[in-house]
């Protein structure tokens, strides 16, 4: 800062504002220059203009002196930060000036969420279901009520904090004297201290349980969801909420069905002859109960049939999904030999070149001849 640069332009302040005023524009400034907060080439220089000129003007008689002399009338006060470092000394006060004042009393804190892996079925998955879950949790200790001292015995004072939870310590600064309040390690801010162990939970408050809760899994969750359980999670402290409970969900396979989405899709076997000349064919379902499908002649492989509502139901909102049935034509390994001759006969008889490609017959002969 040079010395033709004006402290109330520096705090963006008038000439006629209060002390009130300074101060507050100076903790803005501060606070927008800081080092630790702001990365900008010359953030640090900003900083230390911002605090030479809170210097002068916050105390009245170098105010005085700068209102009627300019920065001659205060000496080095208005030349910069000397005789400090922005990251030593004056970072130790603008810590105590905006942190470190402000009281941190503890208070209730949240438990600690709790993860949890259920394996289900494909169905159960489809439909829902609910199921036992046995896990370990922490929980209030019930014979001391979560106080840590033996039953009846009343908690003492902490003799570090003398009750008050807080541990205060005075600080000397440029302004004055700062009081840094952080809370007591000892009581941890409940100004008592437990003399008297609780046996059960060694003083703790608390203690960690196996515990069994039924889950209800909902129709239509997927392999990989998590399901949220509010509440059964590791119990607060000081009078706390708990935690929550996350289960994760592995899905095992089904032997008969594939899921797409919201949709079933179940792969028909057809030998040639059915898929040629069509047939009637009985398809399972997932609900338990066959579905009659017409298969009409010359039907290809790869061929898709939609029943309808058959799918899984929408997990948000109603309704369900289809059953996709998708045919695949079973070409036959092993023949007899009168399986042989009759196919033989048959590839004869419907054989045919296709642009230039031999049919299915054509290639079905040539497979089985010779």
């Amino acid at each position: 800062m040079t010395t033709q640069t004006d402290l109330y332009e520096l705090l963006e302040v008038s000439r006629d504002a209060s002390q009130e005023d300074i101060k507050r524009a100076y903790r803005k400034l501060a606070m927008q220059y800081h080092p630790d907060r702001n990365s900008a080439p010359d953030a640090e220089e900003r900083f230390k203009e911002v605090n030479s000129a809170y210097e002068v003007l916050s105390d009245p008689d170098k105010r005085a002196r700068y209102d009627r002399y300019g920065a001659a009338g205060v000496g080095n006060g208005a030349q910069g930060f000397a005789g400090f470092d922005s990251f030593g000394g004056f970072g130790d006060i603008f810590d105590a000036f905006f942190r470190g004042t402000a009281t941190r009393q503890a208070g209730p804190q949240r438990g600690a969420d709790l993860r949890a892996r259920m394996t289900i079925d494909f169905a159960e998955a489809v439909f829902g279901v609910e199921r036992a879950l046995e896990y370990d949790r922490v929980e209030q200790c019930a014979d001391c009520r979560g106080r840590g001292q033996a039953a009846g015995q009343p908690l003492d004072t902490c003799t570090e904090c003398n009750g008050t939870g807080e541990i205060r310590r005075v600080q000397q600064s440029l302004f004055g004297q700062f009081v840094n309040v952080a809370t007591c390690n000892r009581c941890h801010g409940e100004g008592r201290m437990v003399t008297d162990p609780c046996k059960t939970c060694s003083g703790r408050g608390a203690r960690r349980v196996s515990v069994k809760r039924t889950v209800k899994v909902p129709a239509g969750v997927q392999d990989g969801q998590t399901l949220r359980i509010s509440g059964e999670g590791d119990a607060g402290q000081r009078g706390g909420p708990s935690g929550g409970l996350y289960v994760e969900l592995e899905v095992q396979p089904h032997e008969q069905f594939e899921r797409e989405d919201d949709d079933l899709v179940y792969y028909l076997p057809l030998n040639i002859a059915q898929a040629a000349i069509g047939t009637t064919v009985d398809v399972p379902t997932l609900d338990g109960h066959d579905e009659p499908i017409e298969i009409e002649p010359g039907t290809q492989h790869g061929h898709t049939f939609t029943l309808r509502h058959l799918g899984v139901p929408h997990l948000r909102g109603s309704g369900r999904g289809d059953l996709q049935v998708r045919v695949q034509v079973v070409t036959p390994t092993r023949l007899t030999e009168d399986q042989k001759r009759l196919l033989e006969q048959l590839a004869d008889t419907l054989g045919t070149q296709v642009e230039g490609k031999s049919g299915f017959f054509d290639r079905l002969r040539d497979a089985f001849s010779g």
